[in-house]
């Protein structure tokens, strides 16, 4: 079964227009735990130490994207056999529900152990209806698309990815500027989260008025739809095959670049620079709306250069410029805190140095050291010294007094540490931006393609399944835990920047499965 599919100017823009913003209202429903990681934290997972708190909250944000795979698994299948429209409409009213509920529940102050239970079993099914979202938006427009439009059409869905996390970071600066920090601190964060129930009544609205997918109906029709969508997605070596190379030549590499420039970004401002948190957000925001236009515009290019080139030079630029562009970074949010890490580097020494960033209490004396520079955000090295020697502290090379917590601040304070939040003056904000809007472009190369290809990588049988397993494993895993795995290494190393080295790792895998194996698509009839 295959044809042209015919093209129709006003059906098209509705169904873009439809899928699309249901897609920002569903990522905006997902992001906007994220994007108040922050102030969240201490109200579930409260703890002496606002380091672990924080760890343990990007933990159960890691959580949703964990169970993103099982969601993929159950509305890929329900997506093959009882069509598209149905189910990304499920998927949409169970996102909304979780996200609200997050609004009303009592904190671990009122209710303990219960208030972070409840919390994680909302980010479940958040990240169980996320799982069906995606792939279901990206093929009912594709399977609606003629074959020379089919990366420009896809490629809004994509950009819908970044219009729901800069969604998320306007509705929560709007609402923060109806109360005081205090009071948005204390209450004001439910703000954003019960918004989402207006969001979802728009995105029901709008969706309900879409038919189901030509190609769908043309299954039905010829009595061609999978009784076993699962199982047929993986019933030979050659459909696997083809899974794994979604899986580790594209979602990996793709989303670990995206959220490497969103949340990595914003948490490097506002731990590591000390930039003030709504100052970050702003940046972030802004940076996020100027990045629209490279996920279309690489999605448009795509159709006529072939979807690869730009996924392969995007992941080649990734690897050559995340560093020097995080550097840049620092050295304009906060070029005082900058030079001081530069021209007096914090080094400890002593023997048995480790730290553990989930201790209640460090083991000894070294650690506990450690764990005092880490609560402070001071980045730091460590010397390894003879078994017995006492922990020191050098600041620049002078000696500091480890064993006075006020002394080492002053020593802090004297070198040129100031700890204090910063707002960024304008012209340092416009070049943060532009290093974020980088990072936007190396991101729209990669991901703005993707979605074209991926709809054309599977048979229609079971495209839903087959596209939806690898896209969320690859995104739920990889760049689930990235904020996670990044912040722990940063927390355990010392370094701001030592928590690059993960996406590095992930974009070089993607960069050689891609060059060697991936196929091109562009142009392939749909089946």
């Amino acid at each position: 079964m295959a044809g042209e599919v015919v093209f129709d100017a006003k059906r098209d823009r509705l169904v873009i227009f439809a899928s699309t913003l249901g897609t920002v209202f569903e990522w905006y429903d997902f992001f906007v735990y994220g994007t108040l990681a922050n102030i969240v934290a201490g109200h579930f997972f409260p703890s002496d130490n606002p380091v672990v708190s924080f760890l343990i909250f990007l933990a159960s944000f890691g959580v949703g994207f964990g169970m993103r795979p099982l969601g993929a698994v159950l509305f890929g299948v329900l997506g093959d056999r009882l069509g598209r429209k149905y189910t990304f409409l499920v998927t949409i009213a169970l996102m909304g529900v979780a996200t609200a509920a997050v609004g009303i529940l009592p904190t671990y102050e009122t209710i303990g152990i219960a208030a972070p239970i409840l919390l994680v079993l909302c980010r479940v099914l958040q990240g169980l209806a996320l799982g069906g979202e995606y792939g279901g938006a990206a093929i009912y427009v594709a399977e609606h698309a003629p074959k020379h439009r089919r990366g420009f059409y896809t490629s809004f869905i994509q950009s819908g990815v970044i219009g729901g996390f800069l969604l998320s970071l306007i509705v929560v600066l709007a609402s923060s500027l109806f109360v005081d920090k205090q009071a948005f601190a204390a209450w004001g964060w439910r703000i954003p989260f019960l918004f989402s129930l207006v969001l979802l009544g728009v995105s029901l609205w709008v969706r309900l008025k879409l038919d189901e997918s030509p190609v769908f109906k043309a299954m039905k029709e010829a009595g061609e739809i999978a009784s076993n969508p699962l199982r047929e997605s993986f019933d030979s070596w050659a459909r696997v095959r083809m899974i794994l190379i979604a899986l580790f030549g594209l979602a990996a590499g793709l989303t670990v670049i995206f959220y490497t420039g969103q949340f990595q970004a914003l948490y490097f401002l506002q731990n590591s620079l000390r930039v003030d948190d709504d100052a970050a957000r702003i940046l972030i925001a802004t940076s996020a709306a100027s990045s629209f236009g490279w996920f279309v515009l690489f999605g448009w290019l795509s159709d006529r250069v072939g979807r690869r080139k730009p996924i392969l030079i995007g992941y080649v630029l990734t690897l050559l410029l995340i560093f020097p562009l995080f550097h840049w970074m620092a050295d304009a949010a906060n070029p005082g805190l900058a030079a001081a890490m530069e021209r007096a580097p914090v080094v400890v020494q002593g023997s048995d140095c480790r730290y553990d960033p989930f201790a209640k209490e460090q083991a000894g004396a070294c650690g506990r050291l450690l764990d005092l520079l880490s609560k402070k955000g001071v980045a730091y090295g460590t010397i390894d010294a003879p078994s017995g020697t006492a922990p020191s502290v050098t600041i620049g090379g002078r000696v500091a007094d480890a064993r006075n917590p006020a002394a080492l601040d002053a020593s802090l304070s004297a070198a040129g540490y100031d700890l204090e939040k910063v707002t960024p003056p304008i012209g340092a904000g416009v070049r943060i931006i532009l290093c974020l809007t980088a990072i936007g472009l190396l991101s729209g190369m990669t991901f703005g393609p993707s979605a074209a290809l991926m709809v054309e990588m599977f048979p229609a049988r079971v495209r839903y399944t087959s596209m939806s397993i690898p896209y969320h494993i690859g995104t739920g895993y990889f760049g689930g835990f990235l904020p996670l795995i990044s912040q722990y290494i940063v927390a355990k190393t010392g370094d701001p920047f030592a928590g690059l080295w993960y996406p590095v790792a992930v974009v070089a895998v993607s960069l050689l499965i891609t060059l060697i194996w991936l196929p091109e698509t562009a142009g392939k009839e749909l089946e």
